[in-house]
């Protein structure tokens, strides 16, 4: 006999955990391999995950709704044709082998074990409206005497994961000061937000715990007559956790430049139905701005970079992620290596990942490791916006909407005339830790350049 353990998988590099949120199999079925088994919920990704090994559903660890540390085993596969099934099943209790999942998933210390150490870690996120037979039991725990951090318990407590002591550090909470349910009364994501939502938290805070400023310092709005309250989805909630950490995280600075697409225009109007002929993909703009991003990194590496302390890692691969809009959420696939691509090989990959995606087809890996993103409100409507850095990239390029303008253009003759062309407005937010102003407006001004100066041979 043997037995397979089916992981929660990373589904990007600034994800520390992921929701369960549906079961596909139930114990006893059996599976093929690579056959969708379970679909988790991110802040990047709703998706299908397959089975790593053919076999019979075993045992289900982590049930419906349960929120788990990327790594933790979820589930196991009994590789062998009808040997024994476990007990363990959605409804029951998971299994308390020597592993301690449970724990493992309660506390994130397997991502960090994993060197999977994320930039932006997230937090489950509980609707105010939600039952509170759905929310974690609050855990025994309780300020301890006050001590120096020099015991062997108290600094134990503090080895705690990268995203409790995260949490503590919002709130203002000394982790040294709480006896946990961990090992050797380690400090657990559940022991730390039982601690906070008990309301002594906020004690502390007020007693000079030096608690950061934000959102969970403002009285919660209430409901009025005839109001409706629905629970946001799994994904908003965890994109709201993420985008509120990247503005935590980043000194965020915008900077606009408009964008000629005259010459453009006409590259597409002219090859397009030979393009789309010959290759069966679609043409638009996209691909053009993608390849002049992938230019300007060339030139300014910075933009291709991540902080780390007070370190910066200049990325050598260019995985450029493209924001997709769907019916609920976003998420963004990543087309990697994007600067050994042609402009057809650019087409090509966009088209198929932005199509997988409305479809929840994505693997982990096409939402990972990307190191620039581009978003298009301008799809929409949108001239221009100021969107948020994805963490931990240090830029993000939004494309306004392309459409035709009155221009003043000066004549080889000195004379100024008005003419119809085809303009949009760019805007990139960066990181003013290690991007400066000068350096942001250069890159600008590098795209703008290679737009408007495509030839005709680029397809």
């Amino acid at each position: 006999m043997a037995r397979v353990d089916v992981i929660m998988p990373q589904m990007g590099e600034s994800i520390a955990e992921g929701t369960l949120s549906k079961w596909l199999k139930k114990v006893g079925d059996e599976i093929k391999r690579d056959e969708p088994i379970f679909e988790i919920s991110t802040d990047k990704v709703d998706a299908e995950i397959p089975a790593p090994s053919a076999g019979v559903l075993a045992e289900i660890i982590v049930k419906e709704g349960e929120t788990v540390a990327v790594q933790t085993v979820v589930a196991r596969i009994e590789t062998e044709k009808g040997a024994a099934v476990s007990a363990s099943a959605p409804g029951s209790e998971p299994a308390a082998d020597g592993g301690k999942p449970a724990a493992a998933a309660a506390d994130g210390s397997e991502a960090s074990a994993k060197g999977g150490s994320p930039a932006t870690p997230q937090r489950e996120v509980t609707p105010a409206n939600e039952s509170s037979t759905h929310r974690p039991a609050a855990p025994a725990i309780a300020a301890s005497h006050a001590g120096n951090g020099n015991s062997f318990e108290e600094r134990l407590r503090t080895k705690s994961s990268p995203l409790v002591r995260k949490i503590a550090a919002e709130h203002g909470v000394n982790i040294a000061t709480l006896s946990g349910s961990g090992i050797a009364g380690r400090v657990t994501k559940r022991d730390i937000l039982g601690f906070i939502e008990s309301g002594a938290a906020a004690s502390t805070a007020g007693r000079g715990a030096g608690r950061l400023a934000g959102a969970h310092d403002l009285p919660l709005p209430t409901p009025w007559a005839g109001d409706t309250v629905e629970p946001m989805s799994k994904m908003r909630a965890l994109i709201s956790d993420h985008m509120v950490a990247s503005r935590r995280t980043s000194a965020h600075v915008t900077s606009f430049i408009e964008i000629d697409f005259t010459r453009v225009a006409r590259i597409r109007a002219k090859k397009r139905a030979e393009f789309e002929a010959a290759t069966g993909q679609k043409l638009t703009y996209m691909p053009f701005i993608i390849k002049a991003v992938t230019e300007g990194i060339k030139a300014f590496p910075i933009m291709n970079s991540s902080v780390a302390g007070n370190s910066v890692i200049y990325r050598k691969q260019v995985n450029i992620g493209v924001a997709v809009a769907l019916d609920w959420g976003l998420i963004v696939p990543v087309i990697k290596r994007a600067d050994d691509l042609s402009l057809s090989g650019i087409t090509r990959a966009l088209n198929d990942l932005a199509a997988r995606a409305r479809a929840k087809k994505l693997s982990p890996e096409e939402v990972q490791e990307g190191t620039f993103t581009i978003t298009n409100p301008g799809v929409f409507g949108s001239l221009m916006g100021t969107p948020i850095i994805n963490q931990p990239q240090v830029a993000i390029m939004g494309v306004g909407a392309i459409e035709k303008r009155p221009k003043v253009l000066t004549g080889t003759d000195g004379e100024d005339t008005i003419a119809i062309r085809t303009c949009a407005y760019f805007s990139l937010s960066f990181d003013h830790r290690v991007i400066d102003g000068a350096v942001a407006d250069q890159f600008l001004a590098f795209v703008k350049k290679t737009i408007e100066g495509f030839p005709d041979a680029v397809l």
